[in-house]
């Protein structure tokens, strides 16, 4: 599990240059790139000097942190960030975002607040909206920013979207009154604070202007966001203390107070949720100040950000390097392996597949929304390319190995050619000798790896050259003898080759099996990523879909006969694009999991054809048929023993083959 990180202190986040532009500063963003952990993102907004720092304090559990002002200057400038580890979800890190104060009339830019707002909904998880007094319709005039929205953020960059599908990607909602002096009462009737903002969002009948612009306001907090809630807080401590604030003991405060405190805390701590993107991805700590980066350069270029487009930006990004951190896995475990190098196919092959179940693992685990199998492709061939650079280096290793180890175990018989030792009467069956007692050594030595009967091939040939010469000078075989000799030296090459290709198709068949089960790994874990992948995407439109049922039965129960049938139409076009969304979603899911297995076919395929080529290889090379050519057999398959020039002599290694 990632370990959480945990800031001293709040750093400002989100910044103003002097020409107004807001810009993120880089020092954040390098504390959110250390966090791999799930966040859970609360933001508050409202009027300046309306105490939102306070609050946010006390969800860090301290006293200080969030500069709070006692004057009529907004203290936040900006949007201030603190990460702490959350206090009830293990593993989770809870992300503070204290905004500057709207309504600041010392702003040069007039839109200013409506960005620092639309970046505090897109942002967050859960959006706090802070104000004082009551929830009156002066209070809700005074939050035209959230009427303002559909000119901010957009869902998709097609023409034709609207603001209905809000609601699945939105924050959830909490309004806090501060300083609130009223009764809980509606008409002489005892009402919860829920009930309470419920009424003050309550829509007038009609359609006249007046009526509309009653209406927006309302119409958009209940129709963007996924649940609501109200915490209506009284005075904390005489007027004359509020000023200092944060530097009072629990005592100084009012008992009510602090008991709205402690339900507020709670609340956001048991019911904020993880922060997601689009289809329910959760957001990690460096994703999110991935998110927040294109956000804000998009805003401050003058453009709308599109929640599509910011989150293809990211996973451009986190696919990236999912692929980079894969193959960083594949490379750590398979260099540690190479320390070990010469080894036997099997082996590497073995390495190889625990490793590609590594590899896809931390893939899948960074990656989403390669919806075109882009980067699962790519992550396969660059670990393909590695797998066939090691399983040279590999070769290149026992290759070393076999022929240090024939070098050494030759350097008697190097010697003797040197000096003449073989150039005697007889020295052919001397040379014989030698050479078959390099062979028996050669053949006990262990850990010589895949290039073993490769490199015996080569080195027989190149002493065939010294024992042909040693042949045609030994003055003791008769012609036809030596005729039988050259026969025994093309049966002892000729089976050696066999044997080179027969390992060479052993090895092939252990590749193929190896891309088959890493193939079926790869499939199993794929298959799983989409059903989760499909699963968030439905529950995300569940969650939408929950909350306008709701809203409709709430116009019902009121009287919006009219609202609630169009809200009927907007269900059921919602309704359509979910279903069209899962359907395109699942078509590409498909079509990936189709060019897997298209690419696993085809390198199968190829291996297919390598074995099949080789075998007709094997199957049309001339077997020996003469006696003599049947003992250099016997002899090879138990290792070269001595035969003499009569041609009569005995294997030293129990065969089936008769010797003659």
């Amino acid at each position: 599990m990632a370990k959480p990180l945990s800031m001293d202190k709040p750093e400002c986040f989100i910044d103003t240059e002097s020409g107004g532009k807001l810009y993120v500063k880089e020092s954040a963003l390098q504390i959110l790139q250390k966090i791999e952990q799930p966040v859970v993102v609360v933001a508050v907004v409202g009027l300046y000097r309306t105490g939102k720092s306070y609050l946010m304090n006390r969800l860090a559990g301290k006293q200080t942190g969030f500069e709070l002002g006692s004057t009529v200057e907004s203290k936040t400038k900006g949007i201030w960030m603190w990460c702490l580890p959350h206090p009830t979800k293990e593993g989770t890190t809870l992300v503070l975002l204290d905004t500057e104060g709207l309504g600041d009339v010392d702003k040069g830019d007039s839109k200013h607040d409506t960005k620092i707002f639309c970046l505090a909904v897109l942002l967050s998880s859960t959006l706090v909206l802070n104000s004082q007094g009551t929830i009156d319709n002066k209070a809700i005039e005074e939050l035209q920013y959230v009427t303002e929205l559909t000119e901010y953020i957009k869902v998709k960059s097609s023409d034709d979207e609207d603001d209905t599908e809000f609601v699945k990607f939105f924050p959830s909602f909490i309004w806090v009154v501060r300083d609130f002096t009223l009764e809980h009462k509606i008409k002489g009737k005892s009402v919860t604070e829920d009930q309470y903002l419920e009424f003050a969002l309550k829509l007038k009948q009609g359609n006249s202007r007046p009526v509309k612009e009653f209406n927006l306001p309302r119409e958009c907090i209940r129709n963007y966001f996924p649940s609501r809630k109200c915490f209506t807080f009284p005075f904390p401590t005489a007027s004359e203390k509020v000023s200092r604030l944060e530097s009072l003991d629990s005592a100084d405060l009012s008992s009510e107070f602090l008991e709205v405190t402690d339900r507020f805390c709670k609340y956001i701590f048991d019911k904020s949720e993880m922060k997601k993107l689009k289809d329910g991805y959760t957001v990690t700590g460096r994703v999110f100040g991935q998110l927040v980066k294109t956000y804000v350069d998009t805003i401050s270029s003058g453009q709308v950000p599109f929640l599509e487009n910011a989150v293809l930006t990211v996973s451009v990004i986190e696919n990236e390097s999912a692929v980079k951190e894969g193959l960083q896995v594949y490379q750590s475990g398979m260099e540690k392996l190479k320390d070990s190098f010469p080894l036997e196919l099997s082996d590497v092959c073995a390495e190889h597949q625990r490793l590609s179940r590594m590899v896809t693992q931390t893939f899948m685990k960074r990656s989403f929304k390669d919806s075109e199998g882009t980067y699962t492709k790519c992550l396969e061939e660059e670990m393909n390319k590695l797998f066939d650079g090691y399983l040279h280096q590999n070769e290149e290793a026992s290759k070393k190995r076999c022929e240090n180890l024939l070098t050494t175990l030759s350097a008697p018989m190097t010697e003797k050619l040197k000096k003449g030792f073989y150039a005697v009467a007889g020295g052919y069956v001397l040379f014989s000798q030698d050479l078959e007692d390099i062979v028996k050594k050669y053949k006990t030595q262990a850990n010589k790896g895949v290039k073993a009967e490769d490199t015996l091939e080569e080195f027989l040939k190149q002493k065939s050259v010294d024992s042909n010469a040693i042949l045609q000078a030994d003055k003791k075989l008769t012609e036809k003898e030596k005729k039988i000799m050259e026969e025994r030296e093309k049966a002892v090459l000729l089976a050696q080759e066999m044997n080179t290709k027969e390992q060479k198709q052993r090895q092939l068949e252990e590749k193929m099996e190896a891309e088959r089960q890493s193939n079926e790994e790869r499939m199993r874990q794929m298959k799983k990523k989409m059903d989760e992948e499909m699963r968030l995407q439905r529950e995300e439109s569940e969650r939408g879909m929950d909350s306008k049922l709701r809203e409709q039965a709430a116009l019902l129960e009121k009287g919006f006969k009219e609202k609630a049938d169009r809200m009927t139409t907007e269900i059921e076009d919602f309704k359509r694009k979910n279903k069209e969304a899962e359907k395109k979603s699942d078509k590409l899911f498909k079509k990936v999991i189709e060019n897997m297995n298209k690419r696993h076919a085809e390198t199968v395929n190829l291996m297919m054809r390598q074995h099949s080529e080789q075998m007709k290889t094997i199957m049309s090379m001339q077997r020996p048929s003469s006696d003599s050519s049947a003992l250099l057999l016997c002899l090879l398959l138990g290792g070269l023993s001595g035969g003499s020039g009569s041609g009569s002599s005995s294997c030293s290694y129990s065969c089936s083959r008769p010797c003659c």
